[in-house]
């Protein structure tokens, strides 16, 4: 691989910047709960999908507002990195806990120039990404399905499945009672 040539397209670079600072800054700087709605505001602004009540801490990392999408009565927990160069989609009732990691984007290795390449990342309705787990470009964790704690994932998750390792594996089916 030879990289004394590579370039990388940059769409929306100086909105990134902005975004960048805000999400250091002003979005960092909002705390708790109560004032959750301002930063959901700041996020609608860059073009995020959000509704007000959704829960977004102030130390999550997004990198692009614009490629976010949530439902209602979600949560992206503390200290989260949304690597967002693609689509993250993520369905109601759905929990990304801290330490996470949302990675939309990686490089084409077969490539000699070494390629940008991104898919999106969908979390069904009711699924649970746990603290730190790795979540690769191009996965969907099906609806009710959990990852486990520190748990990498590069394919997708079944419904109503429990995972975790590295890489993630079948540990067993969620039910749910009561």
């Amino acid at each position: 691989m030879d990289l004394s040539n590579y370039k990388e397209p940059k769409p929306n670079h100086l909105k990134r910047i902005v975004w960048y600072f805000i999400n250091r800054t002003i979005f960092y700087c909002i705390p708790g709960t109560p004032l959750r709605s301002l930063r959901n505001l700041l996020l609608l602004a860059f073009g995020a999908k959000v509704p007000l009540k959704v829960m977004v801490y102030s130390s999550a990392k997004i990198w692009a507002p614009w490629n976010l999408e949530m439902d209602e009565h979600s949560c992206i927990g503390p200290n989260t990195n949304i690597y967002n160069k693609n689509k993250v989609v993520i369905g109601r009732h759905c929990v990304v806990s801290q330490g996470a990691y949302l990675c939309t984007a990686t490089h084409d290795i077969m490539d000699s120039k070494h390629s940008l390449i991104s898919s999106p990342i969908l979390l069904k309705e009711k699924s649970w990404v746990a603290a730190d787990v790795f979540v690769g470009p191009g996965v969907t964790i099906g609806e009710g399905a959990i990852v486990g704690a520190r748990g990498v994932v590069f394919k997708d998750v079944d419904p109503w499945t429990v995972v975790g390792g590295n890489p993630a594996k079948f540990i067993k089916k969620r039910e749910i009672k009561g």
